[in-house]
């Protein structure tokens, strides 16, 4: 019922606001369990798709979200599961990962849609990253549910980061054909195999998506981009003291 109401309050919103283009929507199955792997471009992500779906897809998100205190954490762990989203306890031994393989697989087996993102992160650049072969794989060769690649399309444009105010333009969402990967069932503890199923996968969304393809992970990429950011500014900071500094010397002579 929660749901219900917020697809019809947030998602019907969005369509109106920003009318989103779509592009496959026949390859999601009327019924059943599917797995649906999208890039990453923005937070809207996770918005944008299951408001364009006629079906709930049950994303994955941190257990903070669901356990803050006070009045602002109630509001925030009842919007959050208004939006389809599961809470992930990071806890365990094998953190965040091992949490969403359970995740998705209660979901898959309950006949449902699961949505993840196999870069595991927001992509910095807009680039398309390397998968991450845990969450994705794991679930599909566990349940032997078909994976569905989609491509979000500019989401990354509405409200790039620093900007209060999302711009309001038409996001695009490509469904490509679904991934039967039951050849490997039960595989999945093989390490090559995971690493293959995601690969493939991260392929049909590149396609689908246009983007250029780094072969590195997301959060390496990040840290790249914020350490060569620090580097600048101390770059910057470091001559700014040598020509202060230069013209003090000048004053004096």
């Amino acid at each position: 019922m929660i749901y219900g109401a917020m697809k019809l309050s947030i998602g019907n919103g969005l369509k109106l606001a920003f009318r989103p283009w779509v592009e496959g929507l026949e390859n999601i199955p009327a019924h059943g369990p599917a797995i649906l792997a999208s890039n990453h471009l923005s937070f809207s992500d996770s918005f944008f798709l299951p408001a364009v779906l006629d079906r709930k897809v049950t994303f994955i998100a941190k257990s903070e979200y669901f356990t803050t205190p006070g009045v602002k954490g109630k509001l925030t762990a009842a919007f959050f599961k208004g939006v389809g989203q599961l809470p992930v306890d990071r806890s365990g031994a094998r953190g965040a990962g091992e949490a969403a393989v359970r995740a998705g697989i209660e979901v898959i087996e309950s006949g449902g849609l699961f949505g993840i993102y196999p870069e595991g992160t927001r992509s910095p650049d807009g680039r398309l990253y390397r998968g991450k072969p845990g969450g994705l794989a794991r679930v599909a060769l566990a349940t032997g549910a078909p994976v569905i690649p989609v491509a979000m399309i500019d989401t990354e444009k509405i409200q790039p980061p620093g900007k209060v105010m999302p711009k309001l333009m038409r996001p695009g969402i490509r469904i490509g054909k679904p991934l039967d990967f039951s050849r490997y069932h039960g595989m999945d503890g093989d390490r090559f195999i995971l690493r293959s199923v995601t690969d493939e996968v991260m392929y049909e969304i590149m396609k689908l998506s246009g983007q250029e393809y780094v072969d590195i992970y997301a959060t390496v990429a990040k840290r790249q981009i914020t350490e060569e950011a620090k580097r600048r500014a101390e770059e910057t900071k470091r001559r700014a003291e040598e020509k202060r500094a230069g013209g003090e010397s000048g004053t004096q002579g």
